[in-house]
């Protein structure tokens, strides 16, 4: 008899895995819209949808595993992580879907928000935010946009030795910053930044990359908490804004 795994659980999703299928079940059912046209849109590998009756959506297992995780040492090569680049400069490349992402005004005024909770609050040091706020302020500006995933965490690209597999987890797809994309992937694991820059082939202002390490971070903590995760655990969010001290 088959198990059920639960994968990630919160009171927005929760994901669960019976064999080689993933259920996930989403309450709000545009974000598995938005991800089903997106997995259909990306010129990358992405899982198998088996079906998708609202609120669920039923995808197939992919093949291999997880590149890494955050707040973990990835094992995987160098040249997983370069593909890893290659693949994620050939979703830049697509034509871009036809819905809109985040705005600049909207990313710029989330972020004076959430700087704004977290010292008021007394949840970080009011040094640290202050600090990271002011390396943030290099993501924001004008960009070009492209067909960017939107949540390209670690943990959604699946690779075998130094082929990707598949990337998981649409449902925040939509037009964006290249530069977004790249700082998802290497949150955490900036020894790899240099591999997937190779990988993506052209050249990146990482002073960006690195601001939107701090952009995200900052935006994190908050939302994490409060869905039973911990930011401050090591080598997650509350440690990548401690290293740009």
């Amino acid at each position: 008899m088959q198990e059920i795994e639960v994968v990630v659980a919160h009171q927005e999703r929760a994901t669960v895995r019976v064999g080689d299928v993933f259920l996930k079940i989403d309450a709000d059912p545009d974000h598995a819209d938005v991800e089903v046209a997106a997995m259909a849109m990306a010129p990358v590998p992405t899982p198998e949808v088996l079906w998708h009756n609202p609120p669920v959506l039923a995808l197939a297992a992919l093949r291999g595993r997880a590149l890494g995780r955050l707040g973990e040492p990835s094992t995987a090569p160098s040249t997983a992580w370069a593909a890893a680049g290659a693949t994620v400069r050939a979703l830049h490349d697509a034509p871009l879907p036809p819905w809109p992402g985040r705005s600049l005004d909207e990313v710029a005024t989330q972020l004076d928000d959430e700087c704004g909770w977290l010292v008021t609050n007394g949840v970080l040091p009011a040094d640290l935010v202050t600090r990271n706020r002011h390396v943030a302020e290099a993501a924001l500006r004008q960009w070009t946009p492209v067909f960017t995933h939107g949540d390209l965490q670690v943990a959604h690209v699946f690779v075998d030795g130094d082929e990707v597999t598949g990337v998981l987890d649409w449902s925040e797809a939509g037009r964006g910053d290249a530069l977004f994309d790249l700082a998802t992937l290497t949150l955490g694991h900036e020894e790899h930044l240099v591999d997937v820059v190779a990988g993506y082939g052209t050249d990146v202002d990482l002073d960006v990359i690195r601001a939107w390490w701090s952009l995200r971070s900052l935006l994190a903590v908050r939302w994490l908490a409060e869905h039973g995760f911990d930011p401050s655990a090591p080598g997650c969010e509350v440690d990548v804004l401690r290293a740009r001290m």
